[in-house]
């Protein structure tokens, strides 16, 4: 994997990414949150949550055992996934 795209290709970026679109598609419709896709750098997948997981006591689990464990199971080269904080300008 390179320091941007699991196993060093676009079609695998983009199929990382469009899994994580349908996960945020759901918890946008039953949770009202959302995860985005920031990208890869050494095998740990940066997502950022937005909406209701913003402060959310479960976002936790959302991020590790429901994002993190349904992305493993595609793409088991991510050893995690990082949510990182929005920046404010």
């Amino acid at each position: 994997m390179t320091a941007n795209t699991p196993r060093g290709d676009n079609s695998a970026r983009d199929s990382l990414q469009a899994l994580i679109e349908s996960l945020s598609a759901y918890i946008e419709q039953y949770h009202g949150g959302a995860v985005r896709y920031l990208g890869v750098e050494n095998n740990v997948l940066k997502v950022r949550l937005e909406g209701a997981c913003l402060g959310c006591p479960l976002s936790p689990s959302t991020l590790h055992g429901w994002v993190e464990g349904t992305v493993r199971q595609f793409f088991p080269e991510i050893e995690r996934v990082e949510a990182e904080e929005e920046r404010k300008a």
